[in-house]
């Protein structure tokens, strides 16, 4: 995020008011200084760190070797010693531990004759990107058998939600794909299941998504994922199992387009072949046993005890 500030960057996270102007972008780089230098002090001071996926644990890595030379200055002309600090400045290891995917009732779901259907799940959220998926959406098979439909199931929090819902339709309006676009907003659970049991193909475009719940819900269901190539589905999930791909990952709308393209058009058997592997692997490597192995292994309770 330090870098995103200081190139400039346009981003969700960094608005167009702030990275067209010097002084705020100076400002906020500042700001971000600031807290990412007691953020590292205070990740110091943990006897343990325990971690969701392969990306947060690259992540949390490189927060812990930051350094600073401006403000460690200042920290020694203005001492400030953070409420509750030990002192404790010894090597931290953080370890994986996935976290529990309630993957058993949809293990349970019929692998053949699924829909023409590509499933999100997602919030309405600025950083899950959907109107990549509507762009994506808008190169695809659009009427007659081939048709293919986009459906978006995702909750809505607040009003900026709602808001950012409207601009959503809005703009499947003006790509008119409005009669291939389904949003389904603030589901039951039990809707949430039916699409899983018929979609054939799950999308996400967040970028730097660190773990990833939906996907391996998408692959316990025995939907094909197509992930952005980042973060937790690229590193930890949708990888390949028994020397064979569980999914596909793209970064661009093309290469979403043709990864989709290339699920629809799959012979019957590779088709269930993948749909059986991606469930296997969910199943097997995110269940609640898994993590509760690896939360007992991960030796929590005697670096606690020291």
């Amino acid at each position: 995020m330090l870098e995103r500030v200081k190139s400039r960057q346009e981003g969700y996270t960094n608005s167009g008011m702030i990275s067209s102007s010097t002084i705020f972008s100076k400002g906020k780089l500042l700001y971000y200084r600031i807290f990412m230098y007691y953020y590292c002090q205070s990740l110091k001071e943990a006897s343990f760190i325990m971690v969701n996926s392969s990306w947060t644990k690259a992540h949390v890595d490189a927060i812990l070797k930051h350094t600073d030379s401006f403000l460690d200055y200042l920290h020694r002309l203005i001492p400030f010693k953070l409420p509750g600090s030990t002192g404790h400045k010894s090597s931290i290891e953080t370890q994986i531990v996935y976290p529990p995917c309630e993957t058993r009732e949809m293990a349970q779901f019929p692998l053949e004759n699924r829909e023409r259907v590509i499933l999100s799940v997602a919030q309405f959220r600025p950083e899950k990107n959907h109107q990549a998926q509507l762009f994506a959406q808008h190169s695809e098979y659009r009427s007659g058998s081939s048709a293919v439909k986009l459906v978006l199931v995702g909750g809505c929090r607040n009003a900026g939600d709602f808001a950012r819902l409207k601009g959503l339709q809005a703009c499947a309006k003006d790509l008119k794909i409005e009669e291939n676009v389904e949003f389904v907003v603030n589901a039951p659970y039990h809707e949430v299941l039916a699409w899983l049991s018929r979609a054939s193909i799950g999308l996400s475009t967040m970028v730097d998504e660190h773990f990833g719940v939906n996907i391996v819900e998408f692959m316990a269901a025995g939907v094909i994922p197509v992930t952005h190539a980042s973060g937790g589905p690229l590193n930890d999930i949708v990888v390949p199992f028994e020397g064979h791909p569980t999914g596909y990952h793209a970064t661009e709308t093309l290469a979403f387009v043709e990864a989709m393209q290339t699920v629809l058009a799959m012979p019957k058997d590779d088709e269930i072949a993948m749909r059986s592997r991606a469930r296997r692997w969910a199943v097997q490597r995110f269940s609640r046993e898994k993590f509760e192995k690896g939360w007992e292994k991960s030796g929590w309770k005697t670096k606690l005890s020291r």
